[in-house]
């Protein structure tokens, strides 16, 4: 029986038609097909700008680090979320204060956002809110309002962490759109919803912040000279067509042609494959439906693509352990994932991240989480399949 990971990318022949286009063109990085996938993602997502960039983390990290966070201002974090939602904060010298989460969808709300920035003003005089970074955890948006309202009234940023929900709208528009943010991050991972291997981008609708970004990708290197600053490098003071100017202190997350070529490709797909998760989404409630096991999953109220289908199991009261009804479908197989042990308790964050507490939301949520098999190239019956498992070892 063939083997169900919990995730996969979907490559098919014109995605590999052109990647091979490009590897036979003259540009295999720094070349035209970086500025096509930005144009095109941009459009995708309804935002202004499209800034692409090595990875989803890298996208993270270069919008915090835009916002030039001094070491006092504290950014709110989802302590539910991968590590590189808090670390991006971390690289640009600034603290972290977690935020619970909803036990069952695994998301920020407005009470646990309120409850962090309450405890960040009752206990820490001298901080100040430098933005918050809300994660559309699993597909599933965040409703952005009264966040981006509390972030107005303390003149503070809004960062999503969209890593895993490109094509999904929410209560703000498609998600990307920037409607309420500053800017939204994207990962292009093989599991993600689609892929340029690796890869990420950061969409904003404010086209200073997309040119500085792109500075900030190449070294802190500007080649444009309506933007240099004045310097010469020769007595005539030409600044010929191979002058560039450093402006700030860069890093190199570029994005190849390669991979772009392969983003462009998969971009075209996008509908395809959200209306495939759909169905596979469906196809799952309706195994449950008709099923005993006490599994609790949580209808989204919006129009979201699921990068994961993340189900809760409580475990304990079932007389069981995650670990053995992993190993249990596994044998029969299916493969499942967790996502994620809460950040808040690994021990990195356990002596720097502000306010040390207890986060139980976060806590339950991990305690019971479990990631089913879910990607565009699933069988229609491999949902049922999975769920048939799931109660046999239950």
């Amino acid at each position: 029986m063939t083997f169900l990971p919990y995730g996969r990318q979907s490559i098919s022949e014109a995605d590999i038609a052109a990647v091979v286009e490009t590897l036979r063109s003259d540009f295999l990085t720094t070349g035209p097909m970086v500025e096509r996938f930005e144009t095109a993602l941009a459009e995708t997502v309804g935002a202004k700008e499209a800034v692409v960039v090595a990875n989803g983390t890298a996208a993270l990290h270069l919008a915090v680090m835009s916002e030039e966070l001094s070491p006092r201002c504290a950014v709110i974090v989802p302590a539910i979320t991968f590590a590189a939602s808090a670390n991006c904060v971390a690289y640009c010298g600034a603290p972290v204060i977690f935020a619970d989460v909803d036990p069952v969808t695994g998301l920020i709300t407005d009470e646990t956002f309120d409850d962090a920035l309450a405890i960040l003003e009752r206990d820490y005089h001298g901080y100040r809110l430098g933005g918050v970074i809300p994660v559309h955890y699993a597909g599933r948006s965040v409703d952005l309002s009264h966040i981006r309202e509390v972030c107005e009234e303390h003149g503070s940023f809004v960062i999503e962490d969209a890593c895993h929900a490109i094509g999904t709208v929410g209560p703000q528009g498609p998600v990307g759109s920037c409607q309420s943010s500053t800017a939204a991050c994207f990962s292009f991972h093989p599991v993600k919803t689609l892929t340029t291997g690796e890869g990420g981008a950061i969409t904003t609708n404010d086209p200073a912040l997309a040119h500085q970004l792109r500075k900030l990708r190449s070294h802190g290197i500007e080649r444009d000279p309506a933007h240099f600053v004045g310097l010469r490098y020769d007595g005539e003071g030409d600044a010929g067509p191979w002058v560039y100017e450093q402006h700030c202190l860069g890093y190199n997350y570029r994005l190849p042609d390669i991979n772009c070529a392969l983003g462009l490709s998969q971009l075209k797909r996008l509908r395809e494959f959200a209306a495939r998760r759909k169905a596979l989404v469906a196809a799952y409630q309706a195994a449950l439906a008709v099923t005993n096991i006490p599994v609790n999953w949580k209808c989204s109220e919006h129009d979201t693509v699921f990068h994961l289908f993340a189900v809760n199991i409580d475990f304990a009261a079932l007389g069981t352990t995650r670990t053995t009804v992993m190993a249990g479908l596994r044998e029969r197989g299916i493969g499942t994932q967790v996502h994620y042990a809460p950040v808040h308790r690994q021990p990195y964050w356990q002596t720097r991240a502000l306010a040390q507490r207890d986060l139980p939301g976060a806590d339950r949520f991990y305690q019971n989480t479990l990631s089913l098999p879910l990607y565009a190239d699933m069988a229609d019956d491999d949902p049922a399949r999975v769920i048939q498992a799931l109660s046999e070892v239950l």
